[in-house]
């Protein structure tokens, strides 16, 4: 009877890794997409608050606060952007969010703001 060594013990197992590592794969890249997707919605839900407290600034000093809060949005988030005003004051900001795939629908994310008398 042969002694069994190291070497004749893995030899069945030889390749396993490998075809671990290929089914891997795509589940770790879905993961790494749904985290992008949802930075990306992270950020159009900041951009979009920054843009509303921009815009009651403007409203509580008698500027324009849907110039203001359209100038507050990144570039990109100009175009989509849906800015208003309350007789208070308050505005709100709804923006799109950016997507990694076209296919997707499009979901917006809003902010509201507003800054009375004495406000920060």
């Amino acid at each position: 009877m042969p002694t069994k060594s190291a070497d004749n013990v893995s030899h069945g197992e030889r390749g396993t890794a490998s075809i671990e590592l290929v089914a891997a794969v795509p589940f770790l890249l879905l993961a790494l997409a749904v985290a992008a997707q949802i930075a990306l919605a992270g950020q159009a839900l900041w951009s979009a608050s920054v843009a509303a407290r921009a815009g009651a600034r403007a409203a509580l000093v008698g500027n324009d606060p849907k110039a203001a809060a359209r100038q507050a949005l990144p570039a990109v988030m100009r175009d989509g952007a849906e800015v208003s005003e309350d007789d208070d004051g308050a505005v709100a900001v709804r923006v799109p969010i950016p997507t990694l795939l076209p296919d997707l629908p499009e979901l917006k994310v809003g902010a509201r703001s507003g800054l009375g008398e004495g406000g920060g």
